[in-house]
């Protein structure tokens, strides 16, 4: 059995962590144990089912790593050329989760790279005032109407995503969801490090870590639904019962017709346009955070 490092003490990698498997299993064993548990807010909680919602172009328009990113570069926590490399590593990494394994390690190692030697709650913080500046108003209506519609039937929903927890969490606790299973950082001292525990919480790592509650929290996952808008989220669609594209690119819109999956689709014309939402090869590029990056680059003049 996978030992799986605690947060608050330094982890330690287990014989055999390079593996792709184990890291994506010790990463869902990490989230499913940071995750928040509230009771069902219902007069009859249904204890057995829970939905699971992707973040990026599911519940938020665009990458909500790198809205985060570019709040903490206003904070001066690093430059701006730092952003463009780090949104082109998770821009890469988003694509198909095929990339070598020198890519993978490198986005790995590096995700949290900008925030080490920082506090918890420092970051925490900063989350916070991030999210009223400028994710708040990027959540998909139509993606929060679904999630009520799940705690209105006494079942608890989750975000699961690829965000550092401490986001991913305020995220969660903004919208009223029950909590979300996010990438799990190491933690010494109440500080980063600047590595991960495991994985990032990507593809198989969030199967993982759906198993992981679902074992904890007793739920059935027959029972249980899933929403996502990527491709790279088949292993946790295809884990539960009831599995819905949103705002799906197009490998997933094939996948999702074929197996009779429902399909919802908030994106419209000019609105889709203006936010950036991907379609065809730029879907690869994180749901509108290059056009939003370049942006930000002709109004700062950043050297990048």
């Amino acid at each position: 059995m996978v030992r799986v490092p605690f947060r608050g003490r330094r982890a330690r990698t287990p014989a055999g962590l390079e593996d792709e498997e184990t890291r994506a299993l010790v990463a869902g064993a990490a989230a499913a144990a940071a995750a928040e548990v509230d009771t069902p807010p219902a007069v009859q909680p249904d204890l057995t089912a829970a939905a699971f919602f992707d973040c990026d172009n599911t519940m938020m328009m665009g990458a909500s790593l790198f809205w985060f990113a570019r709040g903490l570069a206003a904070r001066k926590y690093f430059t701006g050329r730092d952003v463009a490399s780090f949104v082109w590593q998770q821009a890469k990494f988003r694509v198909a989760g095929t990339e070598s394994a020198v890519d993978m390690h490198t986005v790995r190692d590096n995700a949290l790279a900008f925030i080490a030697g920082r506090s918890v709650e420092e970051i925490s913080s900063a989350g916070e005032e991030i999210y009223d500046e400028l994710m708040a108003d990027r959540i998909w209506a139509g993606t929060r109407v679904l999630a009520q519609q799940h705690l209105d039937a006494g079942q608890r929903v989750w975000l699961v995503t690829a965000t550092p927890i401490e986001l991913a969490s305020v995220i969660a606790r903004r919208l009223g969801l029950t909590g979300a299973l996010g990438t799990v950082s190491e933690i010494v001292d109440g500080k980063y490090t600047g590595r991960l525990v495991g994985e990032m919480m990507h593809h198989e790592a969030k199967a993982q870590a759906v198993r992981a509650l679902a074992e904890r929290e007793g739920l059935d996952l027959t029972r249980c639904t899933a929403y996502s808008d990527s491709s790279n989220d088949l292993p946790m669609l295809s884990l539960v019962g009831t599995a819905v594209a949103v705002n799906p690119d197009t490998e997933l819109k094939a996948v999702a017709r074929s197996r009779g999956w429902l399909v919802k689709d908030f994106r419209t014309g000019r609105k889709a346009a203006r936010i950036g939402v991907p379609t065809l090869g730029a879907a690869a590029l994180g749901g509108g955070a290059v056009s939003g990056l370049l942006a930000l680059r002709r109004r700062n003049r950043w050297p990048f």
